[in-house]
């Protein structure tokens, strides 16, 4: 954490908050993390919540304010994900109860009891036929963030071509699968956004919640924190209560690859856009080396037939 921050931005918030969750009390404290917006702790009327300005564009990255409230409410419902106290208009600010737990680890996401713990409340959410007023679709994004980051004199990596051809190989390997039909998902599944408080993992920023592939929510959190193929096999099994199959085993590898090109093409687009000191160029690179990786590994024709199974 920091010293108290002062943004006339953040200081007409609290002034609208204070009068509907009762007097600030105590300092406006940043918190640490977070790459696309900016979130404080703050004390109103005697509790802890945290308040988070949007960045600047965040709405040209398929960021929609109403459906991350939405999504953080029925997940909060489910005892999965802090529960909302407020959201301002203009700016678009959530407001939710502070959780006083710590960030975990990828390694200690990896072991048994937070791994099923983790399947188990992705499932709870993707079962909870909440419907969310916004859609997610890998292919769609990344097309959608080259384009933007192009007007903006920014290109993708030379591999992005390549990547975009194996993406769409992948959504035609899965097409008539039911297991593929919209389901409400996170779509963001980093290691920084898992809290242990206690004993129970809560999931936070649920921003680039919407309607898209379960799919989606399970390769990216294998991907994000570096789960092995014994891990995989756990998660799948927890997930679906049932040992994988070839067809699952495969699936889940080829939504690696989706995962890393949507978190590559966002590094690319927020290079061109953000406002925030960060090293966004790097962050796309590191994510289309993993990519590529795994497109060059021998197997990957394979996961794709056994995919279609």
């Amino acid at each position: 954490m920091h010293e108290e921050i002062t943004i006339p931005e953040l200081t007409q918030v609290v002034a609208r908050l204070s009068a509907l969750l009762g007097p600030r009390q105590g300092a406006v404290v940043q918190l640490e993390g977070g790459i696309t917006n900016r979130n404080f702790k703050v004390n109103f009327g005697g509790t802890d919540y945290v308040v988070r300005l949007p960045g600047k564009k965040t709405n040209a990255l398929g960021i929609d304010r109403e459906a991350e409230r939405m999504a953080t409410k029925a997940a909060a419902g489910l005892g999965i994900a802090p529960k909302v106290a407020a959201m301002t208009e203009d700016p678009p600010c959530l407001v939710t109860c502070f959780v006083p737990g710590h960030r975990v680890t990828a390694e200690e996401l990896r072991q048994p009891a937070l791994l099923d713990s983790v399947a188990g409340d992705l499932r709870a959410f993707h079962d909870s036929r909440t419907q969310l007023p916004t859609t997610f679709d890998t292919i769609e994004l990344a097309e959608s963030y080259k384009r933007m980051a192009s007007e903006h004199g920014v290109e993708p990596p030379a591999g992005y071509e390549d990547a975009h051809g194996r993406a769409v190989a992948i959504r035609k390997a899965i097409a008539r699968s039911l297991e593929h039909a919209p389901v409400p998902c996170h779509n963001d599944l980093l290691t920084a956004n898992f809290i242990l408080d206690g004993n129970r993992v809560q999931l936070i920023d649920w921003e680039y919640a919407g309607m898209g592939d379960r799919w989606f929510d399970l390769g990216n959190f294998a991907v994000n924190n570096a789960l092995n193929d014994e891990h995989e096999e756990r998660l799948l099994s927890t997930y679906f209560g049932e040992s994988p199959d070839a067809r699952r085993r495969a699936t889940l590898k080829l939504f690696r690859f989706m995962s890393d090109l949507r978190e590559g093409m966002w590094g690319v687009v927020q290079s061109a856009i953000s406002e925030l000191n960060f090293d966004f160029t790097g962050y796309a690179t590191k994510h289309f080396e993993r990519l590529e990786a795994l497109s060059a590994d021998p197997r990957f024709d394979d996961w794709l037939r056994d995919a279609r199974r």
